[in-house]
């Protein structure tokens, strides 16, 4: 499935949820991997900001993407971050979405406003 990159440059991004090891499958606690590298996923949460509006997404990044540093509610950054559409079929009811992925999470600043500057 083809991926969309997602341009950061003008977003403030938050972290909400603190990285958490991905779950392949829930029944064992099986812990997913990249299919290319093998290293183990995480996910976390974060707060979109992006022209007066914002979306709450789940963001998986490798493990060795984490940066130290990361506080809740402080500014972010996810270089290569991109979107991915998927569909699938559970217990007969389709459903679809948009997964989203990055190399990496880094602790950012928050952008200076035209305010804060005068």
């Amino acid at each position: 499935m083809r991926t969309i990159r997602v341009e950061t440059a003008a977003a403030t991004i938050l972290l909400t949820e603190a990285p958490e090891p991905k779950v392949r499958d829930r029944q064992t606690g099986e812990i997913a991997k990249d299919a290319v590298s093998g290293e183990a996923l995480m996910t976390l949460g974060v707060v979109y900001i992006e022209e007066g509006e914002s979306s709450l997404i789940k963001v998986t990044i490798p493990e060795g993407g984490v940066s130290e540093g990361l506080a809740l509610g402080a500014p972010v950054s996810l270089p290569g971050l991109v979107a991915r559409p998927w569909e699938s079929v559970f217990n007969g009811q389709q459903r679809h979405g948009i997964a989203f992925r990055a190399a990496a999470v880094t602790p950012a600043a928050f952008p200076v406003t035209a305010e804060a500057a005068a």
